[in-house]
């Protein structure tokens, strides 16, 4: 199984957890998710007051060489919380 198989795979799995991940984990899935599908952050940062948005931008700008990671966060997640 290629890489890009495996991401998507697991990227359907995580989508099925039977428990909600904590916000810092879904942080982290996000970022490595955003940074495997586009590539480095394209977008400004966004204002102060956009809390959730800025959050999201912040986990993003730092993931690099995401595939395989957000591959194994996602099993990682997909073991402790089960689909």
């Amino acid at each position: 199984m290629s890489l890009q198989d495996d991401f998507d795979r697991v990227a359907q799995d995580v989508r099925k957890l039977k428990t909600r991940p904590d916000d810092e984990e879904l942080k982290e899935l996000y970022g490595l998710y955003k940074q495997s599908i586009i590539g480095d952050i394209d977008i400004g940062c966004p204002v102060l007051l956009d809390l959730k948005g800025k959050a999201k931008w912040e986990a993003w700008n730092l993931k690099k060489d995401a595939m395989s990671a957000y591959i194994s966060k996602a099993k990682e997640l997909i073991e402790k919380y089960g689909i």
